[in-house]
């Protein structure tokens, strides 16, 4: 097979990341700066803050990257076959920052360009380290900032059938996590917490929203915000339940939604993607209950799960196996607001 080798950019939110992957799936070389020390002291990602530390930090995290991969600024053009880069959604800024480092290099080294859709990235990030994750199967999307399940028959053939209807399951995770007095981002430290903590002696309601592929989130947390009122924090146990007890009911309402579509529309495979896939719990459940009912769970490897030019390298081979190296000003845009689309 003739190798297909490409420079990937993700810098939708508060990660600068740049890697080298040959293939798709055989990665040379991934760097990724996290903003969190930024954003922790807002408890949540400020935008402006965002797009300042992408410009600071893109240089030095690409030339990290194609260091490491053995590639220079003058043998770019001969080992680089395309540069890939999120064009959406994300943050209007920060998606601006790796679209104008794209086109940069592209002018420069005359190099194709492969513009990739975020959620692309989190869908197919499974299929990094496993080649098993072939068509057609469920995909989850779960992260700060989206919540998505999606039928996917090929790469550009989806069918949407749900999203959240408000918070997304990150983002409850992380309005938690500030009711309980943690710092942001606050989903790992309910995890962790939620692992000595009981279930059974906090519970709280299960947002299934029956006849509806659809999910929501802002009602449990209210339910944490009145239980809280009523039950202040007594000692760390009662905090650990109150934490497990939050955790076990995300967990259910996403398991029966997914395990539910996945039987009605008679699919074999459900593949998570997104930073709530690195959920400990989340991962138990979905491996445990894939196993009860012969369904193939597929869950990325947590460096794969949160943001990452990994996951925008495979979606650009993938791409470029299906629709080739041209695309358009207009689909070179970045869009903020950019949707999941089907192309077929």
């Amino acid at each position: 097979m003739k190798k297909f080798t490409v420079f990937a950019i993700e810098t939708s939110c508060d990660e600068t990341s740049t890697c080298v992957a040959e293939n798709g799936n055989k990665i040379l070389s991934l760097v990724t700066s996290s903003q969190i020390k930024i954003h922790s002291n807002f408890n949540g990602v400020v935008p402006e803050l965002a797009s300042r530390a992408h410009i600071q930090n893109i240089n030095s995290v690409a030339q990290k990257t194609l260091n490491s991969a053995k590639i220079d600024f003058l043998s770019f053009k001969k080992k680089i076959d395309a540069i890939a880069f999120t064009n959406g959604p994300g943050l209007a800024g920060a998606l601006l920052v790796g679209n104008m480092f794209a086109k940069s290099l592209s002018a420069i080294y005359q190099t194709h360009l492969i513009p990739i859709n975020h959620l692309e990235g989190h869908m197919f990030s499974a299929g990094i380290e496993n080649k098993n994750v072939s068509f057609p199967f469920l995909s989850l999307i779960i992260s700060g900032g989206h919540t998505e399940l999606i039928i996917v028959n090929d790469f550009g053939d989806y069918r949407a059938l749900g999203a959240t209807r408000d918070d997304a399951v990150g983002e409850a995770f992380d309005k938690a996590a500030k009711m309980l007095g943690f710092p942001y981002p606050g989903g790992p430290v309910i995890d962790k917490m939620s692992e000595n903590g009981s279930a059974d002696n906090v519970k709280f309601t299960r947002p299934y929203l029956k006849n509806t592929w659809d999910f929501s989130f802002s009602g449990i947390k209210t339910a944490l915000l009145n239980y809280l009122k009523n039950n202040p924090v007594k000692n760390e146990k009662h905090l650990r339940d109150i934490c497990a007890g939050f955790s076990q009911a995300i967990a259910d309402t996403l398991i029966f939604k997914t395990f539910l579509a996945a039987k009605t529309f008679n699919l074999k495979k459900i593949v998570l993607g997104g930073g709530v896939s690195c959920n400990s719990l989340v991962r138990k459940m979905f491996l445990r209950q894939g196993k009860e009912e012969n369904i193939k769970v597929f869950i990325p490897s947590t460096v794969y799960c949160s943001d990452n030019a990994a996951m925008i390298a495979y979606a650009a081979y993938l791409k470029y196996k299906k629709f080739g190296l041209t695309y358009s000003k207009e689909e070179l845009k970045s869009e903020a607001s950019l949707s999941i689309k089907s192309n077929c």
